[in-house]
């Protein structure tokens, strides 16, 4: 297929690109380069005759719409978002510009390409996420099914909640083929240093204070990053259009016990004792609306298209910390 990945020099993007490439698939990256995206992350154009790349703020309409129709995409896989909850928090009106207007952009430029195309084998794959759903009660073995309740807890949350909304009218109002999907935390190597593994691990190196919101009793369900990238390019494959599948590995874990893994692997990575890490943990002053617990079940995508994770939580977890140790001249950079 040809594909526009939104997005494609971040996180998820740069897998979901990656990983593409190598199964034939030609690729459009399109990315504004916002602090948290790489281009050392994606190949370049003079490396791979099947990617090229765009810089582009997807809220700039007229732009999009050129993107789009003059690269006549087969599909389109919408990854582009902010996404750091402090950030919402302190100032929302780049999440509201990007998240929202970007996603209307990109709807309606998709819209037009099919008006004077085709409609066959056209996708359009909307990357959420389970913070949409809002919050689990810890006693309460609960998990966010497709069919559950949006309750967005955060600026972040409430713009994802927006445009999930407007992917689905378009499906409903012009038909057009789209496919949602709500993912649990990622982790992995290439993960900006705002995220809690990456920050916890490079302050852990440098000898800084590791900070953990409130009591770090709160929960969240991991995925490794590779695992969400081979699951978002199944459904290019085989999803079900006008469906949402919810994309999990069930790896719920205290944020206080993530943070302990963390300093445990790089002791034994470092030759030191786990100690001397833990003990540069401070407890801060609680997140504003900081969602209790996160829990994805991820039956129906592993039912309809056999998907299921690779990648244990124990071994992933070892992995992304010994790529952190060895890849200093990465994060340094992006952290300054």
């Amino acid at each position: 297929m040809k594909i526009i990945v939104t997005g494609g020099c971040g996180f998820i993007g740069s897998y979901v690109v990656n990983e593409a490439l190598r199964i034939g698939h030609e690729v459009m990256v399109v990315d504004n380069l916002t602090y948290a995206a790489s281009m050392a992350n994606v190949p370049s154009e003079s490396s791979n005759k099947n990617y090229s790349f765009v810089k582009l703020d997807i809220s700039n309409n007229m732009a999009v719409r050129q993107v789009v129709m003059d690269y006549q995409p087969d599909s389109i896989i919408h990854l582009a978002a902010e996404t750091h909850v402090d950030r919402s928090i302190s100032d929302s009106s780049l999440f509201i510009s990007t998240n929202i207007i970007g996603t209307f952009n990109l709807l309606e430029a998709f819209r037009n390409l099919i008006k004077v195309t085709s409609i066959d084998n056209k996708r359009f794959i909307h990357v959420s996420t389970d913070e949409v759903f809002g919050s689990l009660n810890l006693s309460v073995a609960e998990k966010f099914n497709e069919y559950s309740r949006y309750a967005p807890r955060s600026p972040y949350a409430a713009s994802k909640a927006s445009s999930d909304h407007l992917v689905r009218a378009w499906h409903e109002t012009y038909n057009l083929p789209v496919i949602i999907t709500n993912c649990s935390n990622n982790y992995g190597p290439y993960q900006f240093p705002e995220k809690l593994i990456p920050l916890t691990i490079i302050n852990a190196l440098r000898g800084q204070p590791i900070p953990i919101y409130g009591n770090g009793l709160n929960i969240r369900d991991w995925l490794h990053v590779s695992d969400h990238a081979n699951a978002i390019l199944r459904l290019l494959e085989s999803g079900q259009s006008g469906e949402t599948y919810n994309i999990g590995a069930q790896n719920e874990r205290a944020n206080i016990d993530i943070v302990h893994a963390v300093c445990q692997a790089l002791a034994n990575i470092n030759n030191k004792t786990a100690v001397e890490y833990i003990s540069l943990i401070e407890f801060v002053a609680d997140r504003k609306g900081h969602d209790v617990r996160y829990a994805i079940d991820p039956s129906k995508i592993t039912q309809e298209l056999g998907w299921k994770p690779q990648v244990s939580f124990e071994i992933g977890l070892v992995n992304t910390v010994k790529w952190y140790c060895d890849n200093q001249s990465w994060w340094s950079s992006s952290r300054d």
